[in-house]
């Protein structure tokens, strides 16, 4: 059945599906294009220019109050020219305005809603601004008839508004050096140790992030240092994290953040990043720890995403909303009759007890969050039965429970496919993989990446993302990054040269198209781009994912290691001293970065195996690397020929590397040394042993 609309816009015929959400509003919206400017310079208007993305919720708030009420509208329609602006599509737009805004209200999120003279220049923002006055904010509609009048009465203050935050933007983005220090990794310990949260884990009050690159960052100070308080940090939020209503229970996977100090009530969106780096945290500490809990998390968790986020080319989708039937969480919730519904009495009494189910619920009208409230062990125990048979009829009700949940309305699926979260999905399929002795991961990991170097690099240049078939235009700096190190990962989890190859051919094109020629540190945006403000922004700051230059210079400097160029031994070290100078200001805001710079500054290690493809022994020996936590540590496998040639194309040095007696054989160098080499797979463990135990417990 066809459904007729009252108004569609321009938004239309575009593919982004945040785009398309305000295709119908009675806003005469543009997309970011030279037609919109061009309108407001002719007809002397200035712009309002709304930045969001599809499963924001506020965003979802503000379209249904604001954008598609009628009386709202026709204000913007008569006075402003209207731009909408899809975050994920185009972060150089969101990160320029959003500092702009940051600039003006010492404050910034999403949605954004910046107001622009005709040639872009912000002169006032916010964020969300509900219709009328409320919350202590001004009403919409207020603002928008202030500011009408202000560019016919007062226009001279608005320009020179504008004018200072431009003026702001262009000394924002400078490239000054610090010294590689490793007093630096020191002060974002105990920065991290002071902002600790040891009541309820985690970093702060509500709301209450995951903030997987600084869980990150610690497992790898824990690694640098043996120092068990960094470590314990870890544990004790994953363990919290792995019990509350931040995790999906019955389906995997992570919502984005909680919204009360004990992680119990979700914002219940889901994010592919989220997915790709939490998993990354539970696989290293289940490296360190051998604690299964951790694994299970792994696998439930890129099982969620391979289930349910996968395009049928093999990449896979950006998010998952928060709203179902127009309700924050109702696809995740349960009430007490709901779950006796579908299961025996048994199966229902052990859920609830362990899940924490009660009739007046923890969440609205009688709905329960699922959050591991009592051990099995207890359950069982308040229940009269065996832990064994509880186990038994929990995995019972959660199978059944999930079937039921199936039915379920879903919530919005935003099927864009963006390059640079793809790739943080790809190393961490591929690390796990590797690590849990999951083939299929490994084998989804090349497939993604098959697929975006097929559909989203076009002519030689990666694009930013796909969606409704077409792709969105050129790459920025973190699709670039992100993708190698996604190469890298992959290269290290299978020992196929084509995805070193396929790192190092993208690092070049990186460094060609968002290099300063003159100063340290990468632009966001690509030489070959139209120019904002400025084409001065430096993403400096890991956010909700890592930084693009954090991630550029792990990418450069695992190369350099790898493949001994000297060209990107040099450009790593200037990234690394631009981050430095940033990490005196912010020791907890590049954390990524932070790793990177352990990997730079501490002892390295090199391992090459050298082997013919079927020895068997060269089987366990990856298995003992992969199953070890080696943050410094870079591996070559070096093939007899001819299979030999590529790898000594990319890496001349291991030609020398070769099989001893016929067998199976790693040459390992560890801080400029090299030691003997070794033949038998139990050696190697061994040495992997030492090199995996905290620095500080080493014998």
């Amino acid at each position: 059945m066809s459904t007729t609309h009252a108004h569609t816009n321009r938004l239309a015929h575009e593919t982004s599906p945040y785009l398309l959400q305000h295709a119908h509003n009675p806003v005469d919206w543009y997309a970011w294009s030279d037609e919109a400017f061009a309108k407001a310079r002719a007809e002397d208007k200035p712009i309002f220019l709304s930045i969001g993305y599809s499963t924001c919720h506020w965003c979802h708030v503000m379209e249904h109050e604001s954008f598609e009420n009628t009386e709202i509208a026709a204000v913007l329609n008569e006075h402003f020219v209207c731009i909408k602006v899809d975050r994920e599509q185009r972060p150089d737009v969101d990160a320029t305005y959003m500092e702009a805004v940051t600039l003006l209200t010492g404050a910034g999120g999403w949605p954004l809603s910046a107001f622009l003279t005709p040639d872009g220049r912000p002169f006032y923002g916010g964020t969300y601004f509900p219709p009328e006055p409320r919350y202590g904010r001004p009403g919409f509609k207020q603002i928008l008839t202030a500011i009408a009048e202000a560019w016919q009465s007062q226009r001279g203050q608005l320009l020179e508004s504008a004018d200072k935050i431009t003026a702001h933007l262009d000394q924002a983005s400078d490239s000054k050096e610090g010294t590689l220090d490793k007093g630096l990794l020191d002060r974002a310990f105990s920065t991290l140790v002071r902002i600790y949260d040891p009541t309820n884990a985690g970093f702060g009050g509500a709301p209450k992030f995951p903030q997987p690159t600084q869980l990150s960052f610690l497992l790898n100070h824990y690694y640098q240092t043996g120092e068990t308080q960094a470590l314990d940090m870890v544990t004790h939020t994953l363990d919290v994290m792995a019990k509350a209503g931040m995790y999906d229970h019955l389906g995997g996977g992570f919502h984005r953040y909680a919204t009360d100090v004990k992680w119990l009530v979700p914002h219940f969106e889901k994010m592919l990043y989220d997915q790709a780096l939490i998993s990354r945290v539970y696989l290293d500490a289940y490296k360190i720890t051998g604690k299964t809990e951790y694994s299970r998390i792994v696998s439930e968790t890129l099982d969620y995403v391979l289930r349910d986020l996968r395009d049928p080319g093999g990449a896979f989708y950006a998010a998952e909303d928060a709203d179902s039937e127009g309700h924050e969480g109702l696809f995740y919730v349960w009430t007490p009759a709901q779950i006796q519904q579908s299961l025996s009495d048994d199966q229902a009494r052990v859920f609830m007890a362990y899940y924490g189910v009660t009739k007046s619920g923890n969440y609205e009208q009688g709905q329960s969050i699922l959050n591991v409230t009592e051990a099995m062990d207890t359950v069982a125990k308040q229940l009269d039965l065996s832990v064994p048979q509880a186990e038994v009829w929990l995995k019972e009700a959660q199978a059944k429970l999930f079937d039921a949940r199936v039915k379920r309305v879903r919530p919005h699926r935003d099927t864009k496919i963006i390059t640079a979260w793809n790739g943080l999905f790809i190393s961490s399929l591929a690390r796990a993989g590797s690590a849990l002795e999951r083939p299929d991961y490994v084998l989804a990991a090349k497939t993604a990446a098959k697929e975006l170097l097929a559909r989203l690099e076009v002519d030689g240049r990666v694009m930013r993302s796909l969606a409704a078939g077409q792709v969105s235009g050129p790459g920025f700096l973190d699709d670039y990054a992100f993708l190698i190190a996604g190469c890298l990962d992959l290269y290290e989890s299978t020992f196929e040269t084509t995805w070193l190859e396929q790192a190092n051919r993208l690092a070049g094109r990186m460094v060609t198209l968002f290099d300063d020629p003159a100063n340290a540190g990468f632009y966001l945006a690509g030489n070959d781009v139209e120019t904002l403000l400025t084409r001065g922004h430096k993403p400096e700051y890991d956010g909700a994912v890592p930084s693009g230059n954090s991630m550029a210079a792990v990418c450069l400097a695992r190369l350099a290691r790898l493949t001994g160029n000297v060209a990107l031994t040099e450009k790593a070290e200037s990234t690394f001293k631009f981050l430095a100078s940033r990490m005196q200001a912010s020791p907890i805001g590049l954390t990524t970065g932070a790793c990177g710079l352990a990997f730079w500054i501490l002892p390295g290690t090199e391992i090459v195996l050298a082997s013919q493809l079927d020895d068997p022994n060269l089987r366990l020996m990856q298995q003992a690397l992969h199953r070890a936590y080696l943050p410094n540590t870079v591996t070559l496998w070096h093939p007899s020929s001819p299979q030999a040639l590529a790898i000594e194309a990319l890496v001349p040095m291991v030609k020398s590397m070769k099989e001893v007696d016929g067998k199976a054989t790693v040459y390992l160098c560890e801080n400029f040394a090299c030691k003997q080499p070794v033949t038998s797979p139990e050696q190697f463990s061994a040495m992997l042993e030492t090199l995996s135990k905290a620095r500080n417990k080493r014998p």
